[in-house]
């Protein structure tokens, strides 16, 4: 075990399910890179939404790591006083250590169980700059919307137009003929941090 971790919780495996609802807010899962990337202002955009989702009482979920914008994301969440929820696989504690003070950690068997309880966690998902993670990622929430699995929001916060290239795929694939508008039309894509938290303002809890 790493020295810095905190000793994990009680997996959802071994103890009773606990609401992932706050009393008031949203439960927001975000997904963003394991790393900083190169461009500094990344790191002051995921420190403003961990202050932002904390100040306006919504719960964040993530994936449990300390490391990168995701680990910033939830360490400004911690100190602006937020609930912060981790999920991590048993078998990624050694390799992804765990940011010390969360709310909550959650152990589970696999990476699939892990996605599975964000899922059913979140209300809503946020997505942030990121790699192939990040994406694969954003595109299993996609799909799963798209089939079916939940109806749940999904906001792409895109600076300087860091996912245009990817839209513009995804885009091609509906001009080809294999998407159709609507899940074309499935995430909104926001261009900043500040534009999240007020696009938030307008969404009503539990929904």
């Amino acid at each position: 075990m790493h020295p810095d971790q905190p000793e994990p919780q009680p997996s959802a495996n071994s103890s009773p399910a606990v609401s992932m609802r706050p009393p008031a807010g949203l439960s927001l899962c975000v997904f963003c890179g394991s790393r900083l990337g190169h461009d500094p202002a990344w790191s002051a955009m995921a420190t403003e939404l961990g202050i932002g989702l904390a100040e306006a009482g919504h719960r964040l979920v993530f994936g449990a790591g300390r490391w990168g914008l995701m680990g910033t994301v939830a360490q400004a969440a911690l100190e602006a006083g937020g609930e912060v929820v981790g999920i991590i696989p048993r078998y990624l504690i050694d390799l992804e250590p765990v940011l010390p003070g969360l709310t909550r950690v959650e152990v589970v068997d696999s990476m699939i169980e892990r996605k599975l309880r964000m899922m059913d966690a979140a209300d809503g998902f946020v997505v942030l700059p990121g790699g192939l993670g990040t994406l694969e990622e954003l595109f299993e929430v996609w799909t799963a919307q798209q089939t079916g699995v939940h109806r749940k929001p999904i906001w792409l916060v895109s600076p300087d137009g860091f996912f245009d290239h990817l839209l513009k795929h995804v885009a091609l694939c509906g001009e080809r003929g294999f998407l159709v508008p609507h899940h074309l039309d499935a995430v909104e894509v926001l261009p900043s941090v500040g534009d999240l938290l007020a696009r938030l303002h307008r969404v009503e809890p539990g929904r």
